[in-house]
């Protein structure tokens, strides 16, 4: 049985509640990161397979275990690529170090503005650097969520044969087709409306302006603070934006016309019954489209724009939008179902990636699945709807919900009180852990000195006991010397005087 890790709070079987949710984060702060989550789930929960849920962890310390335990780490991830995710992302290359697994990325993007400019770099590029080297020794390349991702990365000095562009998984949840109904807007239709508090102001007024004409309308928030607020009545959340709704006083929460999902069954029941869905928020529109469901994306950052651009996601800027007086208007400008003819080969670009880091899928066999194990599983479950919003109780309703939030609230002081005082600990244990590694690293140091110095030793005697050999062959050397110009001396001398007698010798002989 093949075991495969997956970054994730919760598996798709998990049936957290809201008060599970209140309790303890299993979203990552923003539930949005549940849908292409259950995608990646979803596409490779076989037979022959058991997935867990990570927890959201990046401990270094957890490498072991995760070596020990498991045979495949897949890493869903959206815009990671930002400022403060950095600390996080050095976690995981601590990690993936260490891992001995394969690791496989997908979906990973930049936070930038609309335009960013690339080559000024981000604060954070050495981090993104190391992130991608890492992974890179665990897998053939990762998937990335669009161009400018691509862009940023090439950039960094990487290649193409690195990276696959693959959009965001979600996409992908229920296959390789999308069929958007067609809109049949009428007065009464249910309007599904979704921002985030970085939204811009014009935007927003553009949200209340709809709902003033399409009364019936759910906010569908993602933050995990805008489900205190739904939950409990507060605290409040900031917002630059004067129309976002950040406390319980707004309209949306005083009309109890919030729903915050804690589930993707749930979320994905809930949008099939919805006429359109519009705003900001990128899975707050992604969902209704992969159901079926007309829908619109207000683009403003470098995230939502290469994204709505490789799935051609039905959209308008956020300047653009400024110009525009009504919905009626934007509808003229809109092709609502454009999602639909890019699918098929995005689908078979995301297959390929998957089969290029040799993942098992269940659309091995056919593309054009439908059904998936893990439907069969999730099927028996009665998943926990949205809560009702607490303006909406009244009576013994309403004091047993205060009541609870109070004493949850204090759960979850003491909660994060132990989850501060753990993380702590991990820190002074892996701080000390490298303060013992180091020990350990200088005593071996300690030894080589030693060693080296103990050779030095040697090879000063050695060296001395060469120069006394050495200057007792010069010694002979010179004394050689000295005997070869002694006798050439001598023999120069007898050669002169052999030549003489030699000479007389004949001239004896002339005069005879």
């Amino acid at each position: 049985m093949k075991k495969i890790l997956v970054r994730s709070g919760m598996t798709p079987l998990d049936n957290f509640s809201a008060k599970d949710i209140y309790l303890k984060d299993r979203t990552g702060y923003n539930n949005g990161n549940l849908a292409y989550q259950f995608s990646i789930y979803r596409t490779l929960w076989q037979e022959d397979v058991e997935m867990y849920a990570d927890g959201l962890t990046s401990n270094p310390n957890l490498a072991a275990k995760i070596n020990e335990e498991y045979d495949l780490y897949i890493l869903p991830f959206a815009d990671a690529f930002r400022e403060d995710f950095r600390a996080t992302l050095r976690n995981y290359t601590a990690l993936i170090k260490q891992l001995k697994i394969p690791v496989i990325v997908t979906g990973i993007g930049l936070r930038a503005n609309y335009e960013p400019n690339l080559k000024e770099g981000f604060p954070f590029d050495d981090d993104v650097r190391a992130f991608v080297k890492a992974v890179l020794e665990k897998s053939t390349k990762l998937g990335l969520r669009g161009q400018i991702t691509a862009d940023y990365l090439l950039h960094l000095g990487f290649h193409e044969s690195d990276f696959e562009i693959i959009g965001c998984p979600s996409l992908y949840t229920f296959g390789r087709h999308l069929h958007i109904r067609d809109l049949q807007l009428k007065t009464d239709s249910l309007l599904a409306i979704n921002a985030s508090p970085l939204s811009r102001e014009s935007s927003l007024q553009f949200l209340n302006q709809t709902i003033d004409t399409y009364k019936n309308y759910y906010f569908i928030p993602q933050h995990l603070d805008e489900l205190y607020i739904a939950y409990a009545g507060g605290p409040d959340i900031s917002s630059e934006e004067p129309s976002y709704p950040t406390s319980i006083a707004h309209k949306y929460y005083q009309e109890g016309r919030v729903k915050y999902f804690t589930s993707m069954p749930s979320w994905y029941d809930f949008m099939k019954q919805v006429d359109l869905s519009i705003g900001s928020r990128l899975h707050g529109n992604v969902i209704p489209t992969i159901c079926g469901t007309p829908n619109i994306s207000f683009v403003q950052d470098a995230r939502m724009r290469e994204l709505a651009s490789y799935h051609n996601l039905p959209n308008v800027t956020a300047d653009k939008l400024e110009t525009i007086h009504d919905l009626d208007e934007l509808l003229q400008t809109i092709d609502l179902k454009s999602a639909e003819k890019v699918q098929a080969r995005n689908f078979d670009n995301f297959i390929s990636f998957l089969d290029e880091n040799e993942l098992a899928h269940i659309y091995k066999n056919d593309k054009n699945r439908l059904d998936a194990p893990l439907d069969a599983e999730i099927a028996p479950i009665e998943f926990s709807k949205s809560p009702t919003v607490v303006t909406q109780l009244k009576g013994d309703q309403l004091i047993e919900r205060v009541h609870l939030a109070s004493n949850l609230q204090n759960e979850r002081q003491d909660y994060r009180l132990r989850y501060h005082i753990n993380l702590r600990q991990n820190q002074i244990k892996q701080l000390k852990n490298k303060i013992e590694e180091n020990g350990q690293i200088i005593a071996r140091q300690n030894v080589t000195i030693q060693n080296l110095e103990q050779k030095v030793k040697q090879l000063d005697k050695h060296l001395s006991e060469k120069d006394v050999l050495l200057e007792a062959e010069q010694n002979q050397s010179l004394k050689l010397k000295q005997d070869i110009q002694h006798y050439q001396g001598t023999l120069n001398r007898k050669a002169v005087k052999a030549t003489l007698r030699i000479a007389d010798s004949f001239a004896s002989l002339k005069k005879s």
